[in-house]
């Protein structure tokens, strides 16, 4: 009689663990039939090749799997490329390894400016859409703007979005104290049930931080509201809790 070891537990956790991480992705993004799709063609696999054992069906079916396999790679790329940045995010840096003190002074003046930038465009209802770079690349998408590589102020950042701006559309990147660019494209999420009022700004902001482990921060043009995205979420905030979320 075979017994169940522990190697066989870990085994079927891992398989479950992928499955429900599979399930999630495929529900986020709005395409449940293809998750039911994949999991009936694995479990007609698993039957004709371990139950049936119709070696030649198999053999097919073992081809088709490992087709299937890379097509889905390709298809979520982004996704799975966000989910290994943010495994790397988890590790942790020797704080004088990250910042001295001079650097955090300015970082800190920086992230002031954005808040009192926010609260003035907040009580005016000017829209605004600001991505704060942390340990991820994002010249992906900050290339897609102009240039403006600009130190962080209050004035820079309300005049850019300023509702005769050129520049007023699209997403502003902010890299540490610098701004460096605006007017920038981002991809916009594919989540389904977010809330009928959030706009174009709002669905950029939750796609670039579903991609990537930036910091987006929505100030809503029609209410004035101000929101913050990071991973897949997003939540109204004050002005005091925005400066408080910020330096984190």
């Amino acid at each position: 009689m075979q017994t169940i070891t522990i190697r066989d537990i870990i085994d079927i956790l891992f398989v479950a663990a992928l499955f429900y991480g599979t399930f999630r992705l495929l529900k986020r993004n709005g395409v449940m039939n293809l998750f039911w799709g994949i999991l009936a063609f694995v479990l007609v696999w698993l039957v004709i090749t371990y139950g049936l054992h119709l070696e030649l069906t198999g053999a097919i079916l073992d081809q088709v799997m490992n087709v299937g396999a890379l097509a889905l790679i390709v298809i979520f790329q982004n996704e799975i490329r966000a989910f290994i940045y943010r495994v790397g995010s988890k590790v942790t840096i020797p704080h004088f390894l990250r910042r001295d003190q001079q650097l955090q002074q300015k970082y800190e003046r920086a992230m002031n400016q954005i808040v009192i930038a926010c609260r003035h465009m907040s009580e005016h209802k000017i829209g605004a859409l600001i991505i704060l770079s942390r340990r991820q690349d994002l010249h992906e998408f900050s290339d897609t703007g102009e240039r403006v590589d600009a130190v962080v102020s209050a004035r820079m950042i309300e005049n850019i979005f300023f509702k005769n701006s050129p520049l007023h559309d699209g997403a502003m990147f902010i890299n540490r104290d610098r701004i460096t660019s605006a007017g920038c494209i981002l991809p916009v999420s594919q989540i389904n049930n977010l809330p009928k009022h959030y706009g174009l700004r709002h669905r950029a902001a939750l796609g670039i931080t579903e991609r990537t482990d930036a910091f987006a921060i929505v100030v809503s043009e029609e209410t004035g509201e101000i929101a913050i995205a990071t991973g897949e979420t997003m939540r109204p905030v004050s002005v005091q809790e925005l400066a408080s979320e910020i330096v984190k």
